[in-house]
């Protein structure tokens, strides 16, 4: 049976990390050591309440340092990150440099050249950046990309994506209101459906932009085997009339050829079946990420062109 491998966590009071925490726990590995700024914490009881526990990164860095140092046994062999999008390129620089490899919540970094900078840390430390690519493990999508694997090559898939995940007034207030923290919409909720899309549909060939706001993104993607509308949103007003009167707050849909792909369950455990792999030597690496991190810094740079490519039919219900 493998050793437990030792951990430490930043960004331990974001939304995400409680599900770091109950993948390490579900692993059979300890968390030794947790940052994060703010100080409401309290979930790290229900599942490594001896964790020591920093609200400033220095401190933070010397604690990590402190336990690579002394040799024994008590360094960090792994730092999950779960802080703000435009601070991940940072914490997985500061993990492979204190002798750890990184598990890095998505999207993986703002921009592409970043990936270059970070293969470059690779090759001096000899450690290695995971990434949370939960879709590619989720078993709906395993199933339609063996699918189209099996299938012609000259075929393009007709491809419909709709993802709605309404926030309150706060959203716009946080630092994922802000572009140049989050990436913005595209980026933030958006980046592993990409990741998803690239993933079974195989190269890139075509990104067009028809709408790119705060609350909202659309527009037309062509893979080697499908073209793709999609529409993204944080706005509950997006969210089909009868689901929001009956209270849903959430609304996903992807259709392929007209068919709904059903993939609403089995997302619980897919954080700890991506520790699994990751544990196991099969993580998601930098170049995995490369295409949907070109995606996303081109959909976030380039101009919207509202009448190049197919728009989603509920971009085309909002005109």
């Amino acid at each position: 049976m493998p050793s437990s491998k030792n951990f430490a966590l930043i960004g331990a009071a974001g939304y995400i990390a409680p599900r770091h925490m109950q993948a390490i726990k579900t692993t059979g590995n300890q968390l030794l050591a947790a940052f994060d700024p703010n100080d409401s914490v309290g979930v790290i009881d229900s599942h490594f309440p001896n964790a020591d526990f920093f609200t400033e990164f220095e401190r933070f860095d010397r604690h990590v340092d402190l336990r690579r140092r002394a040799g024994n046994g008590g360094q960090i062999d792994y730092v999950a990150i779960c802080s703000p999008n435009y601070l991940h390129d940072s914490h997985m620089r500061f993990a492979l440099r204190s002798g750890a490899h990184a598990i890095c919540e998505k999207p993986l970094v703002l921009n592409p050249w970043n990936i270059d900078g970070l293969q470059d840390i690779e090759r001096d430390t000899g450690k290695r950046v995971n990434t949370i690519l939960q879709l590619r493990l989720h078993p709906a999508i395993v199933a339609l990309r063996e699918q189209v694997q099996q299938g012609p090559h000259d075929h393009k898939h007709e491809v419909d994506l709709a993802y709605v995940t309404s926030r309150g007034h706060w959203y716009l207030q946080s630092w994922k209101g802000d572009p140049k923290k989050s990436g913005g919409i595209a980026t933030n909720i958006g980046v592993h459906f990409f990741d998803m899309l690239h993933h079974i549909f195989g190269a890139l060939q075509m990104n067009v932009v028809h709408l790119d706001s705060e609350t909202k993104a659309a527009g037309y993607l062509e893979y080697q085997n499908a073209r793709v509308r999609w529409f993204l949103s944080v706005d509950i007003e997006d969210v089909p009339a009868a689901l929001r009167e009956a209270g849903q707050r959430t609304y996903r849909s992807i259709t392929v050829d007209g068919q709904e792909i059903e993939f609403s369950g089995g997302f619980t455990d897919l954080h700890n079946r991506s520790y699994e792999e990751i544990l196991a030597g099969r993580g998601f690496g930098l170049d995995e990420n490369r295409v949907a991190i070109e995606t996303v810094s081109a959909i976030r740079n380039g101009k919207p062109a509202p009448r190049a490519g197919e728009a989603h039919p509920f971009l085309v219900r909002q005109a």
